[in-house]
């Protein structure tokens, strides 16, 4: 068993249900982040300017808002969601390190906690899995074949 089955085997193994209720709100905040990236396109630029991003900053705010609208949803759904997870790991880096550093990493800088715990989040849910209340786990069932 190489090192990822054994972490996805122990994330399942040792699981509270507790916290699956926290991964359904985690992913209702990431799909709710995502939306408003959506309504408010001018001040995610202006955010991605300043990071002197190389790429088109046109499409770092699509890939932010896309990842963040299907990550969100398939984080709160629990399909797939060490995958969902993994695609929101990069953009939080960013945000953490890029764009909350322009603000400075002080008390009061709230987006950069935010984002901090948003992050840690991520990594737990990413080791842990998607829990007991998931559709990963209604398609493992005994009698249902994984389809991936």
């Amino acid at each position: 068993m190489n090192l990822i089955h054994r972490i996805e085997h122990w994330g399942d193994r040792n699981y509270p249900r507790w916290l699956d209720f926290l991964r359904i709100a985690l992913g209702l905040f990431i799909f709710a982040k995502g939306l408003s990236f959506i309504a408010d396109t001018e001040s995610v630029g202006r955010l991605i300017e300043k990071t002197h991003f190389q790429l088109s900053i046109w499409t770092a705010v699509h890939y932010v808002a896309f990842a963040h609208i299907v990550g969100g949803i398939f984080i709160a759904l629990g399909l797939v969601t060490r995958v969902a997870v993994a695609f929101q790991i990069p953009i939080l880096l960013g945000a953490v390190f890029f764009v909350n550093i322009t603000e400075g990493f002080n008390f009061m800088n709230s987006e950069l906690w935010l984002s901090l715990i948003t992050l840690i989040l991520l990594v737990v849910f990413f080791v842990m899995g998607s829990g007991t209340y998931s559709l990963d786990h209604a398609m493992r069932r005994p009698g249902n074949k994984r389809w991936f």
